[in-house]
């Protein structure tokens, strides 16, 4: 079995428990007395976290390989699901969505994992297997989420700990490392794990007018992603009356859109169009599904919309990775990812926070029409990087095959 099967699988198992998870929030927090804004600072705790330890959970990886970190985040996520389903308010479910971050902060680890294991020509595809993982974690995750909801929250929270703890157990004894020891070397030579030095990473890879505009694109539609998947259970409440069951069955029709695009497309549309322009075709194509989203008042229409958030989202985030990983040198490319995971999990804790008061305070179909408004910029951002930016700087060592891996 490849490197690339191998880590697909460890992904995508820990991401089924995060998609078991996700669209039940919004109805768990309500029946403890959650209104819309505290429902959006809820699901907002777990991008923080990530916020905060996404660039550290990288750059050790740099130091001391991608395994470790990656068996610790799944142990961790384990822990944070149980405490989900013994929650008996809103501190406990606070407190589980806060563990969830902190877990959940090291996938730019296993997007490093596949920078490691792939070559130029090949880094797209990697990126879009990590991409299909979370697709097809949403849609595993809702669908199991809907089906045990009717046994109570509590279990899927457990059924997610116990696949998580299980995961964690088959990848201690299958994921090998993907790092080699002249990398590893390398990174600790340079690294610096402090506050200050992180902030000085941030700043270093930001300089890069390149990697920079790369980072604003992904923040932006992390922000717009997020938002949407926060009120997107309320919506479907107000506007079609569905319950927690109809939300799991509606986010795992999206997460099989996305494993289409970004297992099976998204590879092919590279080739075709190349990835610059990718990216501004995914950027337009969430404007549009954006939209339209407030015209979604049947179920016919709403699963329409659905295939262009899918589509756009999906050609979006693995183009954006991989085009900011080809910029990054080969013993950096563990700390760019995590910065740029880093960056879009505060895009998305900012806009769940956002959405959730945007839907209390104003009409419920505004967070949709303004994340239109935002995906505009977005787009502009993409069609600046497609004229502007140059080519990648060649590597100064060959990283390891596909064939090989």
């Amino acid at each position: 079995m490849s490197r690339l099967t191998i880590i697909f699988l460890t992904v995508f198992i820990d991401l089924i428990g995060f998609g078991i998870v996700l669209p039940l929030l919004p109805f768990y927090a309500t029946d403890f007395g959650a209104d819309p804004m505290i429902i959006g600072l809820v699901v907002a705790m777990h991008p923080a976290m990530q916020f905060l330890f996404g660039p550290i959970w990288g750059r050790l990886s740099d130091r001391i390989g991608r395994r470790p970190i990656l068996l610790l985040g799944l142990v961790g996520s384990g822990l944070s699901y149980l405490l989900f389903g013994l929650a008996t308010n809103l501190t406990w479910l606070f407190a589980s969505r806060i563990m969830q971050g902190i877990a959940g902060a090291n996938i730019p680890v296993a997007q490093a994992y596949i920078a490691d294991s792939t070559d130029l020509e090949n880094r797209t595809r990697g990126m879009g297997l990590v991409g299909a993982a979370f697709g097809l974690g949403f849609i595993a995750g809702p669908a199991i989420g809907g089906v045990l909801v009717n046994l109570g929250y509590a279990a899927p929270g457990f059924f997610a700990a116990a696949l998580s703890l299980a995961n964690a157990g088959a990848a201690f004894f299958y994921l090998p490392e993907s790092l080699s020891p002249d990398a590893k070397a390398s990174a600790a030579r340079a690294s610096d794990l402090g506050l200050l030095g992180r902030m000085r990473l941030a700043v270093s890879f930001g300089r890069s007018p390149a990697i920079g505009t790369l980072m604003a694109i992904y923040v932006l539609a992390t922000f717009v992603f997020a938002a949407f998947t926060t009120v997107f259970p309320l919506w479907i409440a107000i506007k079609l009356d569905y319950d927690a069951q109809h939300a799991g069955y509606l986010m795992a029709y999206l997460g099989l859109l996305m494993a289409i695009v970004q297992g099976r497309l998204i590879g092919p549309m590279a080739r075709q169009f190349g990835e610059r322009r990718l990216l501004v075709i995914g950027t337009t194509v969430l404007i549009l599904g954006y939209a339209l989203m407030p015209l979604a008042d049947t179920l016919l229409i709403l699963c329409a919309v659905l295939v262009l958030i899918a589509l756009g989202s999906g050609l979006n985030w693995p183009t954006a990775t991989s085009l900011a990983s080809q910029h990054a040198a080969i013993d950096r490319q563990g700390g760019v990812l995590g910065v740029m995971q880093s960056l879009s999990a505060l895009g998305r804790m900012l806009g769940a926070a956002w959405a959730g008061w945007v839907f209390g305070t104003w009409q419920a179909a505004t967070p949709f029409t303004l994340s239109a408004v935002i995906m505009s910029l977005a787009a502009a951002f993409a069609i600046l990087f497609m004229i502007r930016a140059p080519a990648p700087p060649a590597p100064k060592a060959d990283p390891v095959t596909p064939s090989s891996a």
